[in-house]
């Protein structure tokens, strides 16, 4: 049941996805241990009792998460299986103050209120103290990709296939090396432009990519939001490339080429983060 309602939601809120797939000997050993378990069966979780806990809360909000064991997707290359972690309850702790940083007080407060802020800092902060090395897997963002993502991949990695069910999914596979090495060029020419913030947020990837073993996969996934958008304009969809374009000609200063390249990529995502309004 928890599964369905999951990808009910997956199916209502269509999000992008960068995912890093750590090596499985990279885990320590009794996190490496569940994980190959959890590949024997079939990628499936151990089956727990759902456990429901019912707690009087000043804020209006409501968190649905499944009650069923931790997940992760794994991929295998050459021989090699690559885990990531879905991470669900760091995540949403994580979330929960991130959404009280970025929000209007008045606006956080009726959400998220400041007692139990505390309380979702002091459960991450536990999390952080019992496993040093707890961290995200992913970056999940709802109706778009963020155009900074494209800087980690390669038009050469692009992979548009058609799924079990029919529709289409389009993804890049790099690996962390190659996409710390692709942030850390784009980053001094940023700096110089008046796109110094952009310069911040791709510094931001770097650091939590410099988490992981540097042997890791990343995958940049549109998912669900392949259902937003036709064939043709998955088909033309070339972000990767244009940002890439758009980078190169920024440090020749070819600025003009490089501003419509970058605008070209951010009206695209625009007319389908638009459809976020009629939802």
């Amino acid at each position: 049941m928890a599964t369905e309602v999951a990808g009910r939601l997956r199916r209502m809120v269509p999000s992008a996805y960068l995912r890093v797939f750590q090596p499985l000997e990279a885990f320590r050993s009794e996190e490496q241990a569940e994980w190959e378990r959890f590949i024997v069966g079939g990628g499936r979780p151990r089956p727990v009792r759902p456990l429901y806990r019912q707690r009087v809360m000043t804020g209006r909000l409501g968190l649905l998460a499944p009650a069923e064991g931790e997940r992760a997707e794994f991929r295998v290359m050459e021989g090699a299986y690559y885990v990531c972690p879905s991470r669900t309850r760091l995540r949403i702790l994580a979330s929960l103050l991130s959404f009280r940083e970025v929000q209007p007080l008045e606006l956080s407060d009726h959400f998220v209120p400041e007692n139990e802020a505390r309380k979702a800092q002091r459960e991450l902060n536990r999390l952080r103290r019992r496993e040093p090395g707890a961290v995200s897997f992913l970056m999940q963002s709802p109706w778009h990709v963020p155009v900074r993502w494209f800087v980690l991949v390669d038009d050469d990695e692009r992979r548009l296939i058609q799924r079990e069910d029919g529709d289409y999914r389009l993804f890049y596979l790099t690996t962390a090396r190659k996409a710390v090495r692709r942030a850390e060029r784009a980053v001094p020419a940023l700096r110089k432009s008046d796109l110094g913030p952009v310069a911040g947020m791709i510094t931001e990837l770097v650091e939590w990519l410099a988490q992981f073993d540097d042997r890791s996969l990343v995958e940049l996934d549109y998912d669900r939001l392949t259902d937003l958008m036709t064939w043709d304009e998955l088909d033309d969809d070339h972000s990767a490339r244009d940002i890439n374009e758009a980078l190169a000609a920024l440090s020749q200063g070819e600025f003009p080429r490089s501003a419509q390249l970058y605008q070209s990529v951010l009206g695209r995502w625009a007319e389908v983060r638009n459809r976020e309004v009629f939802n």
